[in-house]
């Protein structure tokens, strides 16, 4: 594993049902340091945890599903940093607080969720104003998934 020291502290925001923070995109520069292909790994590798995980309930059980769901993930990951409108041209625009509403989704889901990101994220080697600036996007968009007490 590639480990790289940062500076920076991926603190999860603690967060309840409702709350709607101001959220800013990621810098697009991360796109230009990670690629598409960096960026599909990332996901990928966060999937691959969340398929051990507590949440994993959360997700589809059947493979061919899941990694359609992955390739979702990753689509729209991309598309937020700048990237080609795979997502858009797939799925549709984002809505993703109507797409996750069938899923019970506490704030709990959401730390572990994120925790499986704060694990991933120093590995990649980014700068840390791309390490916070993409943080910060996970940390504030994942508040708004929050469905269930």
């Amino acid at each position: 594993m590639n480990y790289f020291v940062s500076m920076i502290d991926l603190e999860i925001s603690k967060a309840i049902k409702g709350s709607r923070p101001n959220v800013i995109l990621p810098d697009p520069a991360i796109l230009a340091f990670l690629k598409e292909e960096g960026i599909r790994k990332l996901v990928s590798d966060h999937y691959d945890r969340i398929k051990v995980s507590s949440i994993r309930h959360l997700f589809p059980p059947d493979d061919v599903i899941f990694e359609a769901a992955k390739k979702h993930s990753a689509d729209f990951f991309v598309q937020i940093c700048g990237g080609p409108n795979h997502y858009n041209e797939n799925r549709g625009a984002p809505m993703l607080v109507r797409r996750h509403m069938p899923f019970p989704i506490t704030s709990e889901a959401r730390e572990v969720w994120l925790a499986i990101y704060q694990e991933l994220l120093p590995e990649l080697g980014m700068p840390d104003e791309l390490l916070a600036s993409f943080w910060e996007y996970l940390n504030q968009f994942s508040i708004w998934m929050i469905n269930t007490d």
